[in-house]
């Protein structure tokens, strides 16, 4: 039987549902994160400890244990996994992206170079040195611009600034994030020149060096700052055919100039007017819970495509469902610890809505952007057409009541149950 290995990070949504597509296709599963306690969701499976902030040692670490029991594919989930699964499938001759594509894909001015290098349409960019106070990058790509740190992902520090005072506070922001986070106190920042108009998001799958394009999502949401949490995504997208002809020529283009071949591919760009602007690459598949809002062929998870694609298994019909789809990703609102989540099941109850999970235990801290990087959970809807999906998820989402308290003031007020 042939053997799969998933490098699941601690912090992912998606065990369970990679999980359950792995065991649907009949395929034996190792389960590897940087702690086994992250794995206990995995129960049956062999799990496997990685050093994932060290992807040459995390690779190393995955071919010895290849020499004992041999994979056919390995799959990194999530951000923090995918270049320890491109060193060790590159190492072990599995399907895999080039090394160097995935680090474009994991440094933001790696990726802006790259992307410059074939004059694909992105924001104009500079860099803000460790000592830098930001304003001269600023000046260089003009105001107002977004800040946003070179590792980090799910907009997390991604900050706008409109003058120069304000990008002086989102860089002295943004540097106390990445100390947060564990990052290197001189690792620089990325200044871009902010671009308006709608966003989109491409999901997608690396064949041979070709992008085929699985979903285009519409994100009804403005996403103009000064922080970028992103809530509804609807597919299929309702521009116009001719801007998302450009859309996909534009997503393909870069993932041809970072150097992606093999595998799923998240991209969002922005449309303002006729021109079309590459924001973020991404060389996995959607994040959060989001993926449950797709659907291919005879009912297949976009989990279920991105494993059979990595064992060589055939897709029958890539294609996605004819109805529309969409996700409300939960915003946070403030800080403090989560006391309750009301009105679940009169949003539940309401036409369209398939499904709601709430993702943080009550009792829990909870955090906002820019500084967070987790949702209080998802909705879903299905339905007839988007503008249906997306009435559905507002109006499922108007009915949830979510009750936050200062930590010194929470501890017992939690709800019961």
């Amino acid at each position: 039987m042939d053997r799969l290995l998933l490098i699941l990070p601690s912090a992912t949504y998606r065990a369970a549902d990679f999980i359950a597509a792995a065991r649907e296709l009949g395929v034996a599963v190792t389960v590897a994160s940087e702690r086994r306690a992250a794995m206990s969701a995995t129960m049956g499976s062999a799990a496997l400890t990685l050093p994932l902030s060290d992807p040459d040692r995390a690779a190393a670490a995955i071919a010895a244990a290849a020499a004992e029991t041999p994979f056919a594919a390995i799959v990194g989930v999530d951000d923090q996994g995918v270049m320890a699964a491109a060193l060790a499938s590159q190492s072990l001759g599995l399907r895999h992206n080039p090394p160097l594509a995935v680090a474009r894909t994991r440094d933001k001015w790696a990726m802006r170079r790259a992307l410059a290098e074939h004059a694909i349409a992105q924001p104009a960019f500079a860099a803000a040195a460790a000592d830098a106070d930001g304003t001269a990058a600023a000046e260089a790509v003009g105001l107002p611009c977004v800040v946003k740190p070179l590792s980090l992902s799910g907009s997390r520090g991604v900050i706008r600034a409109n003058d120069r005072r304000e990008v002086r506070a989102a860089v002295a922001r943004v540097r106390a994030i990445l100390t947060a986070a564990g990052r290197p106190a001189g690792e620089p920042l990325l200044l871009e020149a902010y671009v308006p108009g709608v966003e989109v998001a491409v999901e997608a799958l690396m064949r041979d060096g070709a992008m085929e394009v699985l979903a285009i999502f519409d994100k009804p949401d403005p996403l103009e700052g000064p922080y970028f949490e992103e809530t509804l995504y609807v597919t299929p997208s309702r521009l116009p055919e001719a801007v998302l002809v450009e859309v996909e020529r534009c997503a393909a283009g870069a993932a041809e100039a970072l150097g992606l071949c093999d595998g799923p591919v998240h991209a969002e760009l922005r449309i303002d007017g006729r021109r079309v602007s590459v924001l973020e690459v991404a060389a996995r598949s959607i994040g959060g819970l989001c993926s449950r809002a797709l659907r291919f062929g005879a009912g297949l998870s976009l989990e279920a495509v991105i494993l059979r694609h990595a064992l060589g298994l055939p897709v029958a019909d890539p294609a996605r469902e004819r109805v529309a789809s969409g996700v409300m990703m939960l915003p946070i609102e403030r800080a403090g610890v989560l006391v309750e989540v009301a009105g679940q099941a009169q949003a539940r109850a309401v036409a369209g809505i398939a499904g709601l999970e709430i993702t943080i235990a009550r009792g829990r801290p909870v955090v906002p952007l820019p500084e967070g990087d987790r949702y209080l959970g998802f909705l879903f809807a299905r339905g007839e057409d988007p503008a249906g999906v997306e009435h559905a998820l507002r109006e499922a989402h108007g009915h949830l009541r979510v009750r936050i308290e200062p930590a010194a003031d929470a501890s017992d007020r939690v709800a019961p149950g």
